[in-house]
């Protein structure tokens, strides 16, 4: 699959997907068919890492504490070609940037939390939109990609709505965070 070549004011994942974003159900094009501004709310559940390096990368980030039923809200704005996503767990909130790949990260979808950086396939089989970790760096460093975390994550539709899983680990930490759950666009 070939990524749409366009002039960046296509939504990001249409632009990284190319024509494997004609396959996906409508409410995971509708999350991603973000043209200037969306918020969605819904309901998710955090499991969090017990070791001490994994609450302490959980703290840098900013990720929210473990909890069932937690309120989320997700905050997407587009500006030059990136998503600015904001996520707020009940009052605890992170935030990261993603956009297009470029250069060693060509046809990969970038996401940014701070320094890190990490260059993502999506990856659309068996019913689900899977994050696959292809590379990433620090600080512009590209680092090797068996010491990048890892992780399944992936989003899918249930019941005709948008679901999300999330879960990073680290072979040095175990797992660090795993969140799920759905969201509903704002009308």
């Amino acid at each position: 699959m070939t990524p749409l070549r366009t002039d960046g004011r296509a939504p990001l994942y249409r632009r990284v997907l190319g024509e494997a974003w004609d396959s996906l159900p409508a409410p995971l094009q509708t999350m991603h068919d973000v043209q200037s501004e969306r918020t969605a709310d819904g309901v998710a559940v955090v499991e969090r890492g017990s070791g001490l390096l994994a609450r302490l990368v959980a703290f840098v980030i900013g990720l929210p504490p473990a909890g069932t039923d937690i309120p989320i809200t997700v905050s997407f704005r587009t500006r030059q070609g990136r998503e600015y996503w904001q996520r707020n767990f009940a009052g605890h909130a992170f935030s990261s940037v993603q956009e297009q790949g470029r250069g060693r990260f060509e046809r990969l979808l970038c996401e940014r939390f701070g320094p890190l950086n990490f260059g993502m396939a999506l990856v659309w089989k068996s019913e689900r939109l899977r994050f696959v970790v292809r590379r990433w760096s620090v600080c512009g460093i590209p680092l090797p990609r068996a010491l990048a975390p890892r992780g399944d994550s992936y989003e899918f539709v249930e019941a005709g709505r948008f679901h999300f899983h999330a879960e990073i680990d680290h072979p040095f930490t175990g797992l660090i965070v795993r969140y799920r759950g759905w969201l509903v666009p704002r009308t």
